[in-house]
């Protein structure tokens, strides 16, 4: 006798409507393709994983401009903050083993670990670490660590400096040294280097031969992308900086056919090729919405579907035409890459790129668009370059907002000898302000990369230019003199998105 499972026809429909199909390599190519030509990138290479295999992976365009080599699925690409999934599963696997938990006290782990209250520092979990609610505002002392010869201790001990914007667990603010002083714990458990943990841990196990943690072992080898940044119009090539003593929040260096290894781990909740890397509960657990993120104006424009955002551990969340979405993004000098879980369909993609570029983010919709809707459902790249020249055209007129604000026939309230001396922050050390061929020079003295000639602007305020770091536009030290006519403190200002400096409360040294 035949026995009928009988299912409502709900739940039929949804079945039906849940079951991917093949992805078209020709159309996406195509539409990638027409894409990358109507923008000025060097490369990009994307891969698309489901059911525990790679089913598209593809590169584009050169490694480095003007240059002959091509981007495959092979090349090596920074993947920046897409890193700290790696760590909040480092700490997974340890939880797992019952060697800590989720919730243990940082001091538990780093006595001398301190932040801006007492009560924050004796408080502070390691979830609190990995979810971005320590009460510091997005980028909060990353001048201390950012081309910096400051080792991983120093750049966490600096921290304590830093003033909070929020309270403790009452918002979201993206901290790169709280997932370092995740990335500690994990060597302070183990006896071996964050560094090893995951190459053994991680790497080998998933097969990612080609994926480094260090730079020079990086650029040892061939296939490597180059970065760049975008000036005036063009792509220049830029150095790499290394990364290593905030390694734990940024510092991977992969290609889209190993991480597309890593993809299929997570899909699997954690089991690879039958080898179980951590728990299925570890897994819920990093993809549990633990800090609610707003939704900008921006977001709601291009995502109307979009109903709620929120941060992990390691992973960021949202909902996308009702299908839930984990993923990660990862800025580094000349370089976006981000990755993209759709788990209810089993997909999974990648997206490197070697250039500055809000370009990813029309490669991220077209391929999540694809993926969710088996259609494109716009025309993102021609959206996007009216995003991009909306923004150039908005940082055209700050510019120039900025240069009307220049008083003209002041002079320096002092002579210029006046200025010289070594100014000093809690958050960041020393700067040096000298005489350089009858001129004044600013030197942060513990990133060679920021240094510059100062030139009177107006009043006791001067403009600077760090030459060595062309994605930060020119910006401005003003000198305050104290009641007594004499020197006392210098402020830096240089707008952008990535670095605060006037956090950096400098006052003269006796």
């Amino acid at each position: 006798m035949k026995t009928f499972l009988l299912l409502p026809l709900s739940l039929i429909t949804f079945l039906a409507f849940s079951q991917p199909k093949e992805v078209d390599t020709e159309l996406l190519t195509s539409e990638l393709t027409k894409t990358y030509e109507s923008w000025n990138v060097p490369g990009f290479a994307v891969a698309i994983v489901h059911d525990d295999q790679i089913v598209y992976e593809q590169g584009f365009g050169v490694l480095e401009t003007g240059k002959k080599a091509k981007v495959d699925e092979h090349t090596n690409f920074a993947i920046a903050s897409n890193t700290k999934a790696f760590t909040s599963a480092a700490i997974a696997i340890l939880v797992d083993e019952g060697r800590l938990s989720w919730d243990d006290k940082v001091t538990d782990y780093i006595p001398w670990f301190e932040l801006y209250d007492p009560f924050v520092t004796e408080q502070m979990t390691i979830r609190d670490l990995l979810c971005h609610r320590t009460g510091l505002k997005t980028f909060s002392g990353d001048l201390i660590w950012y081309a910096s010869d400051y080792s991983r201790e120093d750049v966490i001990r600096h921290a304590k400096y830093l003033e909070p914007t929020y309270g403790f667990r009452e918002h979201f603010g993206y901290s790169n040294i709280m997932f370092l002083t995740a990335g500690q714990i994990v060597e302070y458990v183990t006896d071996t280097t964050w560094d090893d943990f995951l190459k053994y841990r991680i790497f080998e196990p998933l097969g990612m031969d080609r994926t480094k943690t260090y730079l020079d072992e990086n650029l040892k080898q061939k296939n490597v992308a180059s970065c760049h940044a975008y000036v005036d119009n063009q792509n220049i090539v830029t150095e790499y900086i290394d990364w290593h003593n905030i390694a734990p929040a940024g510092s991977i260096f992969s290609n889209v056919h190993d991480v597309a290894q890593w993809l299929i781990l997570q899909l699997n909740k954690g089991e690879y090729d039958g080898q179980r890397i951590f728990s299925v509960e570890a897994s819920d657990e990093m993809w549990k919405a633990h800090t609610v993120q707003d939704i900008s104006a921006f977001n709601k424009s291009i995502h109307p579907s979009t109903h709620f955002k929120a941060y992990g551990l390691g992973w960021g969340t949202y909902d996308y035409k009702g299908y839930l979405i984990v993923t990660h993004n990862g800025g580094y000098d000349g370089m976006i890459s981000q990755t993209v879980l759709i788990p209810e369909l089993d997909y999974g993609f990648v997206v490197l790129t070697n250039n500055l570029s809000i370009f990813y983010m029309v490669a991220l919709d077209e391929i999540l668009d694809y993926l969710v809707s088996e259609k494109i459902d716009q025309e993102w790249s021609d959206y996007y370059l009216k995003v991009k020249a909306w923004i150039d055209d908005y940082d055209a007129e700050e510019k120039q907002a900025w240069l009307d604000t220049k008083v003209s026939n002041t002079k320096p309230s002092f002579e210029l000898e006046n200025y010289i001396g070594v100014y000093n922050s809690d958050v960041y050390g020393d700067v040096e302000v000298r005489m350089k061929d009858s001129k004044l020079y600013l030197e942060m003295l513990h990133t060679s990369i920021y240094q510059g000639e100062l030139n009177h602007w107006h009043y006791d305020t001067f403009s600077i230019k760090f030459e060595k770091a062309p994605s930060l536009p020119e910006g401005t030290v003003t000198f305050v003199a104290d009641k007594y006519g004499k020197v006392v403190e210098m402020k830096i200002d240089i707008p952008n998105p990535d670095f605060d400096f006037t956090e950096l409360k400098l006052y003269k040294s006796e």
